[in-house]
């Protein structure tokens, strides 16, 4: 499993490309009726929200340019997505348009030179992270689709090559990425299978009549209860109910604007699995306990800031959901179908998730606590109810209200395949995503 940290990246003014010709007509160069982007995506262009899915995928092997960028013509650029701009809608309020144009690779497909020093392994580690930091400084011009590739065959500590897809989060999300990538994959051991992925798996209800009853209108009216007061909260944190400034919180949602650096560490699936299966727990459970843990044991290295620090310190972090009515990741064409239940784009919401930053003697108290509170968010629907509020408040053109929550943290994760896989023939040695431009110093993403 890799997880990843990021403190955010800098922002320069987008400008959008106007509507013209067929543009104003709703149709692209095809002649097909385009769509307007998802409330979701919208929110993604916010400027202290401009948000970039960074994909970090490392290779066994050198890469072939010209061969890399010849299978993208037959997988990427099939996808709708990755074939459009966004242009805006003057005759409708602005509004923002997926408009199919023709794609130019070479703007897309970056092969910086590098270095003969960076050959030594520790240079060339520095190397990537140096040149990842640099590009959460730029943004992808709106006159061309939103999202390259960058090929760095250098040698590091874990891979013969490294590849750093970006893509604008109004693309899609974290799913329909990793749906997207997977479906220019195969397995290792059978080169025209795609890989698999774990089974979501149901929990058995009661099989009594009266108890089963009894539990569903219990779990009915907490639902009701847990809802309210997440409203509530929602309403109040738009206004004043604010996190404690710490270091982990900047006193300015400008931080969105601010340079970036991701680092990357990698533990092993089995040893979270082992603490899940111990603690009748979820994967999620305990990687959010293993991120709880981690922030109280940076703070203790800071003792004067802890001893500053108020009695009643509030710290959330905003907890991205996948709202698809099956979970999982899936076949590309199945995201495509329409109709489908698992739909390509911003199928996500989010909860504020309450951080307890404290030593506690016992670890597993950590792993307790979380699932304490994600069980209570469980049963709520405030992820949806996020939805809602975005696409309303977008709708409407209430640009103020239609923004993010201003936390201390962002935690997100996707799954990954369950199998070694190659893609285009290379053999994937990792898979490490992660984002900038958001409007807090510390993201976590894990994959695994």
């Amino acid at each position: 499993m890799d997880i990843i940290g990021l403190r955010s990246g800098s922002h320069f003014g987008l400008k959008q490309i106007k509507v013209t010709g067929e543009m104003e007509e709703g149709r692209s160069v095809s002649g097909e009726e385009e769509e307007p982007l998802s409330p979701m995506a919208c929110m993604f262009h916010e400027p202290d929200s401009n948000v970039y899915i960074i994909t970090i995928v490392g290779f066994k092997n050198p890469i072939e340019p010209n061969s890399f960028k010849a299978n993208l013509v037959h997988t990427l650029l099939k996808h709708p997505r990755f074939s459009s701009v966004q242009v805006a809608d003057e005759n409708n309020g602005g509004e923002l348009k997926w408009v199919q144009t023709e794609v130019e690779l070479e703007k897309h497909v970056i092969v910086p030179k590098v270095d003969e020093e960076m050959a030594s392994q520790g240079a060339a580690d520095k190397f990537i992270e140096e040149y990842i930091a640099n590009m959460s400084k730029t943004k992808i011009s709106m006159s061309i689709p939103m999202w390259d590739c960058h090929i760095l065959n250098l040698k590091t500590s874990d891979a013969e090559s490294v590849l750093v897809l970006r893509v604008h989060h109004s693309l899609g999300d974290g799913t329909s990425l990793m749906s997207l990538l997977i479906s220019c994959s195969r397995k290792l051991s059978d080169p025209l299978a795609l890989p698999t992925f774990p089974a979501m798996k149901k929990k058995p209800m009661a099989t009594t009549t009266w108890l089963c009853f009894w539990i569903r209108l219990w779990s009915f009216f907490l639902l009701i209860w847990n809802t309210l007061v997440d409203v509530l909260v929602c309403v109040t944190t738009l206004y004043f109910y604010k996190d404690t400034l710490t270091p982990l919180k900047p006193p300015s949602r400008s931080v969105a604007c601010t340079p970036g650096r991701i680092v990357r560490r990698t533990f092993s699936l089995d040893d979270v699995k082992s603490v899940k299966n111990a603690t009748n727990t979820t994967v999620n459970d305990v990687v959010l306990a293993i991120t709880q843990a981690g922030k109280a044991k940076r703070n203790e290295a800071g003792r004067e800031w802890e001893d500053n620090l108020p009695n009643n310190i509030r710290v959330r972090a905003t907890l991205f959901i996948n709202l698809r009515s099956s979970p999982g990741i899936y076949a590309l064409g199945e995201m495509l179908k329409k109709n489908s239940k698992a739909q390509w784009g911003n199928k996500i919401g989010y909860v504020l998730f309450p951080f307890t930053i404290a030593l506690k003697d016992n670890p597993l108290d950590y792993i307790r606590d979380v699932k304490a509170a994600m069980d209570r968010k469980k049963a709520s629907l405030e992820a949806k109810f996020r939805l809602l509020m975005a696409t309303v408040f977008v709708r409407f053109y209430l640009t103020r209200l239609a923004k993010f929550p201003s936390t201390t943290m962002w935690f997100s994760n996707v799954a990954g395949p369950q199998d070694e896989i190659t893609i285009f023939g290379n053999q994937v040695a990792y898979i490490a995503p992660s984002l900038y431009g958001q409007p807090v110093v510390s993201t976590d993403n894990s994959c695994g």
